[in-house]
């Protein structure tokens, strides 16, 4: 059986991002279901093709193999398992311990910065006033970028030296801070340009803004389901 992935309107969709970057860095075989969330049922998981694909009512959503996996991290996990040649995860526990943590910060935290910074992949406006808690925020998220490029510089440009879900988790938040002109230090920017050099995330960069809608509700890009 294919892998299915469900995803929302890619110029806005962060969590949906997370796993389609994930899956295309695994090289793991999938076909990509866009579905468009501006109609009615959003914000109360009630969006018919959603709900008929998601028992979250939820997108991302994974179909594998009679298995329905609806959430972004455990898709990463699922294809770090999976695909375990694709080094997902550092090696070394220690460090993988760290990725996790840093991964899991990402998953639960820092909804200031989702409530006043929303994921707009082609807005470029001047860094608008923010409240001190969404400050705090990104002087954490810039810290945070610093350290573990400064920790890991020598074995690559990415968080953790070699590109992993870190990244990918991450990387929703590089395209907040490029939208908005947050200022950052030298490494994070550095960070930032490496994912937007990425060639797959130019990819879901290029295809952010579809063509056209069809009639189901599903994207049409250049004549084809995206």
């Amino acid at each position: 059986m294919a892998n299915i992935l469900y995803i929302g309107n890619k110029n806005y969709s962060s969590w949906s991002l997370r796993p389609w970057l994930v899956l295309r860095w695994s090289k793991a075989p999938f076909e990509e279901r866009l579905i468009r969330l501006d109609q009615p049922g959003y914000g109360e998981q009630q969006i018919r093709q959603v709900v008929a694909v998601s028992p979250t009512g939820r997108v991302p959503c994974l179909h594998t193999d009679g298995l329905v996996i609806s959430d972004s991290l455990a898709i990463a996990e699922w294809a770090a398992e999976t695909w375990p040649a694709a080094a997902l995860w550092p090696a070394g526990w220690k460090t993988r311990a760290q990725a996790r943590s840093v991964v899991a910060e990402m998953h639960s935290g820092f909804p200031n910065v989702r409530r006043d910074l929303s994921m707009n992949i082609h807005r470029r406006i001047k860094m608008p006033d923010l409240p001190a808690e969404t400050r705090a925020e990104l002087a954490r998220l810039d810290g945070l970028w610093k350290t573990l490029r400064d920790e890991h510089a020598s074995a690559g440009p990415w968080l953790f030296g070699a590109r992993s879900i870190a990244d990918a988790f991450y990387a929703p938040v590089a395209t907040r801070m490029r939208s908005y002109g947050v200022a950052l230090s030298g490494p994070s920017q550095e960070w930032c340009e490496a994912i937007f050099a990425d060639p797959d995330f130019r990819d879901w960069e290029r295809d952010s803004i579809p063509n056209s809608w069809d009639a189901s509700g599903y994207s049409v890009i250049d004549g084809k389901y995206a």
